[in-house]
């Protein structure tokens, strides 16, 4: 007899979603084990950015696109034709949720025109209308959780390991406040935070990012990984991680990663360009600045398309963290900043804004706004192999009976390595996989 029906380990978007689309069936009892509110997780720490293609919010825009345009702009930026099934299947039920989120939690979706990214061909994240970024979304989320009867959220209970029993996963063991604890359950979901934050860990898969700067949680210690690795399950793409190259040193802020394609111009302490601004998303740029010397590098930016950059959580809270500044002429920027002011101003002189929201080419005029830039690891995306169902797959073939994951604990979308990553593959892949697990749930207790 279990004591619950499905146990989800981590209350992060992944886990939220499975819980919310498990719960539309009343007889199933949840609970959502979760490490530490106080900590955050993932989602939290995200812009909070759904990609979706096909939504209504795009067809309002006169926008046309489709499930089947969207995973193949993912696969051709991943360069990874074995995850097709599953990029496709996440795409499938990503316009379905974005709805769902505005019309069944009211949520204040907008598509957001003015946000290009590399390698979507046309724009499809959808945020919030005050772009109040990932904190707001898990705020909704959590409401949301509150209000139905059948999900329990326990904080502050992190998960210690999984009970099996000849092959079959049937609970949790979990650390409560007088110890440790064994759960029964029909069905475990694991969707925790992955491991960016285990510095062992990385130095084994991701050497590279041992000395980036972490912009993630701390909770990402990978506990989950261990568990079903140890009941045999197969890993996918150990070495692939959400890079950023748009982190501000001695401030640990992220600038708003449509800088680039708004006329923004990157440059080396040199004041040499070092990139082609418009070729590369925010995670594929990270690879660039990471060569450098002590992996850094400045950004700078028109005054005119300032205002609207703003528009964005991230660029907030670097703006009230003083991460980037405002300048009258090159002798400043480079006086402030320790640029070479000679190549700098040739730099700026051969240089030509390219705005891909107004279509506009102009040159970079002063005043403008600048800042140093390094960078970073947010997130790992490698992880456990999931079939289409969410299901962790065995190294030995088939599947684990009754366990799933999801978020940060599942193989990401993104290929091999931080070059394949796009925007919002992050929570596409979450809220995606745990939609639909909470479905398969929904319909009844699955091996």
């Amino acid at each position: 007899m279990s004591d619950i029906d499905v146990a989800i380990m981590g209350g992060g978007a992944c886990g939220m979603f499975a819980a919310l689309r498990a719960a539309q069936n009343p007889d199933l009892s949840i609970v959502i084990f979760e490490k530490s509110t106080e900590e955050w997780c993932n989602t939290q720490v995200s812009s909070g950015s759904l990609a979706a293609g096909g939504t209504r919010f795009q067809a309002a825009a006169g926008i046309e696109d489709s499930p089947q345009r969207h995973a193949d702009d993912i696969i051709k930026v991943s360069r990874d034709e074995s995850t097709r099934n599953l990029v496709e299947a996440l795409c499938a039920v990503a316009p379905v949720y974005t709805e769902w989120l505005a019309d069944a939690l009211d949520y204040p979706i907008e598509l957001g025109v003015d946000m290009p990214r590399g390698g979507q061909s046309v724009p499809r994240l959808h945020t919030d209308i005050g772009r109040q970024g990932g904190q707001f979304f898990v705020r909704r989320l959590r409401d949301a959780i509150t209000q139905t009867p059948n999900i329990a959220f326990v904080d502050r209970t992190p998960g210690v390991g999984l009970l099996a029993e000849d092959g079959r996963v049937v609970g949790v063991r979990v650390l409560e406040t007088t110890g440790e604890a064994d759960v029964r359950a029909d069905a475990v979901v694991l969707a925790t935070d992955g491991f960016a934050a285990n510095a062992e860990l990385l130095a084994e898969y991701i050497p590279e990012v041992v000395d980036d700067y972490f912009s993630g949680v701390s909770t990402s210690t990978g506990d989950a990984l261990a568990w079903a690795i140890e009941l045999g399950a197969s890993t996918r793409h150990m070495g692939s991680f959400l890079g950023h190259g748009l982190i501000v040193p001695g401030h640990g802020t992220r600038l708003n990663p449509s800088l680039p394609f708004r006329g923004a111009l990157l440059v080396t302490a040199e004041g040499e360009r070092f990139v082609d601004e418009h070729a590369h998303g925010y995670s594929s740029l990270g690879v660039y600045v990471r060569a450098l010397p002590e992996r850094r590098a400045f950004i700078l930016w028109p005054s005119d398309v300032h205002e609207e950059v703003l528009h964005s959580e991230l660029m907030r809270e670097s703006e009230r963290a003083g991460a980037f500044g405002r300048f009258d002429s090159v002798s400043e920027v480079c006086s402030a900043l320790g640029i070479n002011e000679a190549t700098l101003t040739q730099t700026i002189d051969d240089f030509i804004c390219r705005d891909i929201v107004s279509g506009s080419e102009r040159k970079l005029t002063f005043p403008l706004y600048a800042a140093r830039i390094t960078s970073g690891i947010l997130t790992t995306q490698g992880g456990l192999d999931v079939d289409l169902s969410g299901r962790v797959i065995r190294s030995s073939g088939g599947v684990i009976p009754g366990l799933y994951a999801g978020g940060g604990t599942a193989v990401g979308i993104s290929g091999a390595d931080s070059r394949g990553y796009s925007s919002g593959n992050g929570l596409l892949s979450a809220c995606g996989l745990g939609w639909i697990i909470g479905e398969q749930l929904a319909d009844g207790i699955r091996v």
